[in-house]
């Protein structure tokens, strides 16, 4: 009863007209700045951020989350409509929504995003409410050795449900992991893969630019050859009627909404995972449990769904470690918790405490940005359809020029821009050749994280990599991923006997 009392006091101050105007503003401002490729939550929270000096605590840390869970559904808008991840968080929508949005199912996939977003968010929203302290206490159970464990199961995840394919997919890995080993090595900081001596290879390899070079420019050339230069899109009007039906055909996903958005909010909750491994994992985990895992990637529902519930809830658990804790659980978070700092707050488990207005305003606020940004969302969808209604001649050069300002946004470098031309080029090439591009997209995000994690294991440990397995939790994970990169090799042998 006292969380139901505290939460009614927190719709209470969110209710407020100054606060409830900053929330619809933020999740308004937050939907087209996740749509903007490459720009993302986070910088449109840290651009954003000055404004908030002007209001009371409160509001502004409202405002803020606002733009961040607008930024999360908005950026399956880009991912789906143009074939550009609108940020990293949402370059698994892109394998399944943007095949959809070809076939002209576009709707189906804008309302599955949104939707699954809003599932996600409000499970992770619940959960929050109820257990924060015993979550964040088990979140710091987890080491360098879990954290890495943690890793391998999504990798394994890939090469497990590759089919036939699986050397390709190898391969793809570890064309990804090279990649995220460019720059500086974490432990003694020399240079490494700086190729052909260039300055810009010192900052390592955007994985924005990664994936705008292979999802924006590769999809360009790709359709442009595989069409023979005459591109037709399916396409039809969308009107209210059909977002509903949409809405109504979900109800065969809510098994996959509710999986990953339990998934997500486990990732989220670990600090520094994020929302970007949570949706690849959960794409992975979608496509592990499907009945038909070969329809992922030409236009699964599922494919849409499995993402965005996740990331939606994992930028909800992330909040977590960053209040109980005042330790960051993602990108954004980590501004977040600069803008307490500068509004003089202190993070941590006496916040609940000395500070009980402010925290329970934000989670209340969380489940009312929740439903905003749905109901924004769902209304603008007619207009995002008007996107595939242009022709394509004049359609891709804009998604040419968006590819480009969207890599060079981020760190305004023109090394970033000549990258992602490469990397269109490659993605191309790669495509005609049936590489699997989504377990390179992993490689290059997990790649620094796994890094990072089995180093800080191997210091800890002096060297034992027996670490991973006399650890429960961590042997739990690497039990798993032995499984499932197993599944393939016994998949062939009941071939091989049925055949004999």
């Amino acid at each position: 009863m006292d969380i139901l009392a505290q939460l009614a006091g927190g719709f209470a101050t969110s209710f407020e007209p100054l606060n409830f105007g900053l929330l619809v503003l933020g999740c308004t401002v937050g939907l087209f700045v996740g749509a903007l490729p490459g720009l993302g939550s986070v910088n449109g929270v840290a651009i954003l951020l000055p404004i908030t000096f002007f209001v009371p605590p409160t509001g502004a840390i409202i405002f803020l989350a606002a733009i961040y869970y607008g930024a999360m559904f908005g950026g399956a808008i880009s991912s789906i409509m143009l074939g550009i991840p609108g940020a990293s968080t949402a370059v698994a929508t892109t394998f399944d929504g943007r095949p959809m949005a070809l076939k002209g199912d576009a709707h189906k996939a804008l309302v599955a995003a949104a939707v699954a977003s809003f599932v996600g968010g409000t499970i992770a929203v619940i959960l929050f409410t109820l257990f924060a302290p015993p979550l964040a206490e088990f979140a710091l159970k987890f080491g360098p050795a879990e954290n890495f464990a943690l890793m391998v199961v999504a990798f394994a995840t890939f090469i497990g449900l590759s089919g036939d394919d699986i050397p390709k997919t190898i391969l793809s890995i570890l064309f990804g992991l090279i990649l995220s080993a460019v720059g500086l090595d974490i432990i003694s900081g020399q240079p490494r893969l700086i190729f052909f001596d260039l300055p810009g290879f010192y900052k390592g390899i955007s994985f924005i630019v990664l994936a705008i070079g292979i999802y924006g420019i590769g999809e360009i050339l790709w359709t442009l050859d595989s069409s023979k230069g005459k591109v037709e899109i399916a396409q039809h009007k969308v009107g209210f009627r059909l977002v509903l039906q949409a809405v109504f055909d979900l109800r065969k996903t809510w098994r996959t909404m509710g999986l990953c958005s339990l998934l997500g909010y486990f990732v989220g909750i670990l600090p520094a995972a994020g929302a970007t491994p949570g949706s690849l994992m959960a794409y992975g985990m979608a496509k592990s449990l499907s009945k038909n895992p070969q329809n992922y990637g030409k236009g699964e529902i599922n494919g849409v769904v499995a993402p965005e519930a996740a990331n939606n809830a994992a930028s909800t658990g992330s909040m977590l470690p960053m209040l109980t804790l005042g330790i960051p659980g993602s990108p954004t978070t980590a501004i977040l918790l600069g803008g307490m700092i500068i509004w003089g707050l202190e993070p941590g488990p006496l916040l609940f405490i000395t500070n009980e207005t402010f925290v329970w305003g934000l989670i209340a606020s969380l489940y009312s940005a929740n439903l905003v940004t749905l109901i924004i969302n769902l209304a603008f969808i007619p207009l995002f359809i008007w996107v595939l209604r242009t022709p394509f001649a004049i359609l891709a050069p804009i998604i040419f020029v968006l590819s480009l300002v969207g890599g060079y946004a981020p760190g305004a470098s023109m090394h970033d821009v000549w990258l992602i031309l490469v990397f269109g080029i490659a993605g191309y090439l790669l495509r005609k050749l049936n590489y699997p591009m989504a377990p390179a997209v992993l490689a290059i995000v997990l790649g620094p994280l796994a890094e990072k994690y089995f180093r800080q294991a191997m210091i800890i440990s002096h060297g034992d990599v027996m670490t991973f397995v006399e650890r429960p939790l961590s042997a739990v994970f690497v039990g798993a991923a032995l499984v499932l990169v197993s599944m393939p090799i016994i998949s062939a042998l009941k071939r091989r006997r049925s055949l004999v």
